[in-house]
């Protein structure tokens, strides 16, 4: 029996999702989180198979989550479901270690066969994305943010949802100093010069609305 485990903020995600995952016969939901800090203090002693983890969960934000799980567990599978398109987070996050990514419009028998396969020790990801991993950040056609480092891509990410530099430093447990070095990092890489450049680069780019 696979024992999954559901760290997503929305109450009607989690409950479509263990009704999904109870009508196999080979699964079972054995916990769930509603937000980072829930799932971090769960994950010493969790006993599941996988993780399905969210980006967007409050306190301590997804991709975090998953950095700080995998510094302490990194045997511990996770499938990133998330709302957020392949091209701005996937590379990033399986580099980081989850052993999957899709997003939520995928079909549900995509999700359930992506389980089984990160369960059993291996990995899930799209022919996107295994093109992004073969054609690498340098590529040509790559956009400039494909070359942001896993913490630089974790500190765009809160830039560009209005994080403030003492909110970024306190989320994801950084001084001060460290932000801003991390800001300047990548306002090099997108060729912007104010935070105001970095969300219209966003913009431009499809990242956010």
């Amino acid at each position: 029996m696979i024992r999954v485990f559901i760290a997503d903020d929305h109450a009607i995600v989690r409950h479509g999702l263990r009704e999904l995952i109870s009508s196999t016969t080979d699964m079972k939901v054995v916990g769930e989180a509603t937000d980072g800090r829930q799932l971090l203090n769960a994950a010493p002693t969790l006993e599941c198979d996988v993780v399905i983890l969210d980006l967007s969960l409050p306190k301590v934000n997804g991709p975090e989550v998953l950095r700080r799980i995998k510094q302490e567990r990194p045997s511990l599978n996770i499938l990133v479901l998330t709302m957020y398109p392949e091209d701005q987070y996937a590379v990033a996050l399986l580099r980081s270690g989850a052993s999957a990514y899709l997003c939520k419009d995928r079909p549900s028998t995509e999700l359930l066969e992506a389980i089984r396969r990160v369960a059993a020790g291996g990995t899930y990801f799209t022919e996107t994305i295994a093109q992004r991993f073969l054609t690498g950040p340098n590529d040509k056609d790559a956009p400039p943010h494909a070359a942001l480092t896993a913490r630089e891509h974790q500190v765009f990410t809160l830039v560009i949802q209005g994080r403030t530099g003492a909110e970024i430093a306190a989320e994801l447990d950084l001084t001060a100093g460290t932000v801003s070095n991390h800001v300047a990092k990548i306002k090099e890489k997108l060729g912007a010069h104010s935070l105001a450049e970095i969300v219209r680069y966003a913009y431009r780019a499809g990242l956010i609305d």
